[in-house]
């Protein structure tokens, strides 16, 4: 046994005697939840992190004193000593350590499954490689705007067992990626959507098909499905036994959401019925008329009044660091998509903004394994030039390569001081990384303010 920071880590073979009700493997935001919902139940805890300081600890060993903490390893011995393993969606289930526990018999799940176990009021659940936050929180506007009470959490703000209250809001949306679909066994949503899927965290699924099966668990149950018909992978996970409602960018069917044209205007549209001219949409990009779509669709599958939903959307102004115009300096316009983390979303972007090769674009970081000739794919007669950051720039270069000309920068300030030299006026400079950011970054949070510091640094070096 080694003490480190005054706080107890025990190494995989320490001889354990305790009994513990719960195992709780991260040290995060979500692990911190477990340990607050778990602790009100009298339950008896241990916490373990492969971390030497995990961002938790100081919390959890303060207000819970008597959560065992145990550090930088994942020890077999006190996870077979736990009636059930609480797994952090950080964590791969594919460790040794967990895949042993789960063959000895310990149940094995997250936060979400927890919180579907105990809430009683509806719950709509929002998943997809790309567009998550934006439709979940528009969504929740949506039911504000009708005076009902809702939650908003899950991957997104705050953990969804940090939502579960005294007394139950009308309606519970959740946002969650595949690690926490990963862990879920009780999921029935009254109303659910998978929003695309892209190559993302191939470094966490054997195969596409291993993610898109995943993904596929927030239609559990039978509640109504919300199905993008903008690609045959998720068209295909429509079931004929279910209640479908289905959207796209084109025109709709009856009984379908899409986008119409009447006197020369484009319309979100239910049927032939439009609904809102696209040019009050306060949103950049095609991409987001797409995720517009999907939060009706999912309002309409719980009865919310569509003139309700339109006007939300009409206030709606977007989320931070998602294709959030940050300056328009010389009549070039600085665009912040920082949590476009994988190729999917920054494609998406990059088509959003549609005008032919006046997009230069920043991109770089940890690649988790993606295919980048997809994003060179789309890049092609759409963006002038590439500036690339981060480690895995190189292996983006590639794709590249013949396609656009490349430029490289140690540092977002340096990328947009490159930029500032090739672009000219009708162009947008575009930070969607389609990367993770954890080489340079703490989070995409800290690259997108990074870049808008910088942006607004530029900004008043030209105009003082």
């Amino acid at each position: 046994m080694k003490m480190h920071g005054g706080y107890k880590q025990t190494y995989s073979m320490t001889k354990v005697t305790d009994k513990y009700d719960t195992a709780i493997i991260g040290l995060g935001k979500t692990g911190f939840s477990c340990i607050r919902h778990l602790s009100k139940k009298n339950e008896s805890l241990v916490a373990l992190d492969s971390r030497k300081n995990p961002p938790e600890l100081d919390r959890v060993t303060s207000l819970y004193p008597n959560v065992q903490v145990h550090l930088e390893s994942f020890n077999i011995n006190l996870l077979l000593s736990a009636k059930k393993i609480m797994l952090s969606p950080g964590v791969a289930s594919f460790l040794p350590e967990i895949r042993a526990a789960a063959e000895a018999g310990i149940p094995i799940i997250g936060d979400i499954e927890l919180f579907c176990r105990q809430v009683t009021k509806p719950v709509i659940a929002i998943t997809g490689s790309n567009g998550k936050s934006t439709v979940a929180s528009l969504l929740a506007e949506m039911i504000s705007s009708t005076n009902l009470h809702v939650e908003l959490g899950g991957n997104i703000g705050i953990p969804a067992l940090d939502l579960i209250k005294d007394i139950e809001p009308d309606y519970y949306v959740l946002e969650l990626s595949s690690f926490q679909l990963d862990t879920v066994h009780s999921l029935n949503a009254v109303a659910s959507v998978v929003l695309n899927i892209s190559d993302d965290h191939m470094d966490r699924y054997a195969s596409t098909d291993d993610y898109i099966a995943v993904k596929k668990h927030v239609y559990a149950g039978d509640g109504v499905m919300v199905i993008s018909k903008a690609s045959q992978i998720t068209a295909a996970m429509s079931r004929k036994e279910r209640n479908i409602l289905s959207y796209s960018l084109d025109e709709p069917a009856g009984g379908e959401f899409g986008v119409i044209k009447k006197s020369g205007e484009h319309y979100l549209a239910f049927g032939n019925m439009a609904l809102l001219n696209v040019s009050e949409i306060s949103i950049y990009g095609e991409h987001n008329i797409a995720n517009c779509l999907a939060a009706i669709a999912l309002g309409y599958a719980i009865n919310l009044p569509i003139k309700s939903m339109v006007e939300a959307i009409k206030k709606f102004k977007g989320l931070a660091h998602r294709c959030e115009l940050v300056a328009s300096i010389n009549e070039i316009n600085w665009i912040n998509d920082s949590k476009g983390t994988n190729v999917g979303a920054t494609c998406a972007a990059i088509d959003g903004l549609a005008d032919d090769n006046k997009t230069i674009l920043i991109a770089g970081g940890i690649g988790k394994q993606a295919d980048f000739s997809k994003l060179a794919d789309v890049a092609r007669g759409k963006v002038k030039a590439a500036i690339l950051i981060g480690r895995d720039a190189n292996i983006i270069a590639r794709e590249f390569k013949g396609v656009i000309p490349v430029h490289f920068a140690i540092s977002i300030q340096a990328a947009i001081q490159t930029a500032a030299k090739i672009a000219n006026k009708g162009d947008s400079v575009l930070l969607s990384p389609a990367c993770a950011s954890f080489d340079m970054f703490k989070d995409y949070e800290e690259r997108g303010n990074i870049f808008i510091e910088a942006v607004l640094a530029l900004k008043a070096e030209l105009y003082n």
